[in-house]
């Protein structure tokens, strides 16, 4: 009887000994990173006895993969908010905003026109052109800097990723050396690094995991990809840049570089490296190329319009914004020689959407331009044209459309050879003034009409309007002047009938009424000078009219109004597709507020979605804690239970020795 009883007395102290070092062990790691409480439990053996203990982890796989989730798409948004905050609030600040510069600019310019010769008048217009041009590369550079710091943590959380794929794989190793064994119970510290590894992963990507042989743990993207392997094989992740070495792209590489990398769909990542490359492609991307094209957009307006009046020195207008010129980035994989540099077709500003362009090569003298969105994918149908003397514009299209591109072509491509064009992406920062003389800027005419004082009837010749100043009408000399001289037109007796006579001699024609685009009407060679008058009202016969070159008009407003009026011109385009019926362009003040608007209201819905989601990781943590956490109350009544329990069994276990002490004196 002692015998068993010392037997059943020595398994129970055993025992409560196991769980008292389980509980103790739960104390001591209560604030251990990652540690999962264990719990010792026992079977019931032959004659009442107490077998060894079982060790395991209080651990709930769908509770833990429902953290990692919820953890990954809660780091999603903190991080995309983080990001898409700051910019939000330095483009909605009104010492940065965009639409302040426009404003004044064209203030000037109105003011500019009660003194068109005032030469203090028009410094302050060119002074405002440049104050507008430096917002814009201000704007530009706040996108700029955002990118280069996205770019800097990519690097990093990339380097960070696949250092803890790599401690997965490792733990896998070691815990399939002991999976099975007697030593898998003493081994819980590589399952807690091992799921601590992954839940850090999971802060930084969204993972999911597969229990795999020898109690491995296989993890793979959410999208699918492997990560971690059987027998320790794993992918690692590489940021490259193609074709634009400063627009980092996130690649899954084979260890080693054994195989070619696959490209992850990066609209579908979640944790802190999804929520960079959302905000990158979704506020920074779209931000920098609006930002550009109404650059374009104005400069190339701006000098189309300039270009038909007269400036300061009686000379016909030019420039006044540099246009740039950009090199397009060449994909890796081409075969040919070919380089292309890119620009704005000058006149086609208002044709250019906020948008990149892929040009293909179809053939060796035929490409396809292919507008894509944000994130790479294609906009619309793509557009063909032939390489005529090195270059690709409106005139050599045979399909779509041009965009307002112009490329200038070198080399020979191979067909398939493609290029990135990011003009919209490069141009706020690289747009210049052409001029910075008070002079340049063409607020005059440079043509005038006059009725003539002899004439009997109520019929008057209107200012005129110049359309082109390089078709025909003009000189090219200096001074400038009309290439065939003053233009000269009288009634006949006859009804509508009128007799034309310039340089080019003398012509009589019809016109249709009413009296409007008189030299159109006229036909060649007049149809081609680039300007052209109405006469209103009713002329008497033999009534003339002429039209000469305003020499000497620096008084002159007419071309001013016009370029004052390009502030409320709908010069910026909206979208790539649409319709013939939409509204598909916007006034250079809607666009910037659309821009600032639109990048409010993304940063909004990311904050709205932040918190649902911030929401969710708080309950799934606090479930996850509730079963594999340690909880102090609990393991403290643990404590002071497994004690009593040792201390009976010990009491038990003195009681046996006694009785058998007794029995051993009782036979000698």
């Amino acid at each position: 009887m002692s015998f068993n009883l010392f037997d059943i007395a020595s398994s129970g102290v055993r025992a409560n000994s196991e769980l008292l070092q389980t509980t103790s062990k739960n104390i001591a790691n209560v604030n251990t990173v990652g540690y999962v409480r264990e719990r010792t439990e026992h079977m019931t053996m032959i004659d009442n006895q107490v077998g060894r203990g079982e060790t395991y982890r209080l651990l709930n796989e769908f509770a833990q993969k429902q953290l990692n989730r919820d953890t990954s798409n809660k780091t999603f948004f903190d991080q995309f908010v983080t990001e898409a905050s700051r910019v939000d609030t330095l483009f909605s600040e009104e010492s940065n905003s965009l639409s302040t510069s426009v404003n004044s600019f064209f203030n000037n310019i109105q003011e500019s026109l009660n003194q068109p010769s005032s030469t203090v008048a028009r410094s302050l217009v060119m002074t405002d052109a440049q104050n507008l041009l430096d917002q814009m590369d201000r704007l530009s550079g706040i996108v700029f800097d955002q990118k280069n710091i996205v770019n800097e943590q990519l690097e990093i959380f990339s380097d960070e990723a696949n250092t803890l794929i790599q401690n997965i794989s490792s733990l896998n190793k070691q815990i399939a050396t002991v999976n099975g064994t007697r030593n898998e119970a003493d081994s819980s510290t590589m399952y807690n690094e091992r799921d601590l590894a992954i839940r850090k992963l999971s802060e930084l990507i969204d993972v999911e995991t597969l229990d795999g042989p020898n109690g491995e743990k296989l993890v793979f993207m959410g999208t699918g990809e492997s990560l971690v392997m059987q027998d320790g094989a794993f992918n690692l992740f590489s940021m490259t840049g193609d074709p634009d070495p400063n627009f980092k792209e996130l690649h899954l590489d084979i260890d080693g570089g054994k195989a070619v990398p696959l490209e992850v769909d990066a609209s579908k990542l979640k944790g802190k490296i999804g929520g960079l490359l959302a905000f990158r492609d979704d506020i920074l991307v779209p931000a920098q190329n609006q930002l550009g094209q109404m650059g374009l957009a104005i400069a190339d307006a701006f000098n189309q319009q300039n270009r038909l009046g007269m400036d300061g020195n009686g000379e016909l207008g030019g420039d006044i914004f540099a246009i740039p010129t950009v090199g397009a980035y060449a994909y890796q994989a081409n075969t040919g020689n070919s380089s292309m540099t890119a620009t704005l077709e000058p006149g086609k500003g208002s044709e250019m959407p906020a948008s990149d362009f892929i040009v293909t090569y179809t053939s060796g003298t035929t490409v396809e331009i292919q507008p894509v969105d944000n994130k790479g994918e294609p906009l619309g149908a793509p557009s063909t044209a032939d390489i005529v003397a090195g270059v690709i514009d409106s005139s050599t299209v045979t399909g779509g459309e041009s965009f307002g591109l112009q490329l200038n072509v070198s080399g020979g491509g191979a067909v398939g050879d493609q290029f990135s064009v990011k003009l919209n992406a490069q141009a706020a920062s690289s747009l210049t003034l052409a001029t910075d003389r008070p002079e340049a800027l063409a607020l005059a005419s440079p043509i005038r009409t006059a009725d003539d004082i002899n004439n009997t009837g109520n019929a008057n010749i209107s200012a005129g309007v110049v359309s082109s100043v390089t078709s025909g009408g003009f000189s090219a000399t200096s001074p400038p002047g009309l290439a065939n001289g003053d233009i000269s037109i009288v009634k006949t007796a006859n009804a509508n009938e009128y007799t034309l006579t310039d340089g080019s001699g003398t012509a009589t024609f019809t016109i249709t009424p009413p009296a409007e685009n008189i030299l159109a009407q006229a036909g060649a060679p007049y149809d081609s000078y680039g300007f052209d008058f109405n006469i209103e009202g009713t002329p008497a016969i033999g009534d003339s009219f002429t039209l000469e070159f305003n020499e000497g008009g620096f008084d002159d407003n007419r071309n001013g109004l016009l370029l004052a009026g390009l502030q409320s011109g709908e010069l910026v385009r909206q979208n790539v597709t649409t319709t013939a019926s939409a509204d598909n362009h916007k006034t250079f003040n809607q666009a910037y507020a659309g821009l600032v608007t639109d990048i409010g209201v993304v940063t909004n819905q990311a904050m709205t979605n932040g918190a649902a989601f911030d929401a969710l990781a708080q309950q799934s943590e606090a479930w996850y804690e509730s079963l594999s956490g340690v909880n102090l109350d609990e393991e403290a009544a643990n404590l002071l239970r497994f004690q009593q329990s040792y201390a009976a069994s010990a009491q038990v276990l003195s009681a046996a020795r006694t009785i058998f002490d007794t029995l051993l004196s009782a036979a000698r």
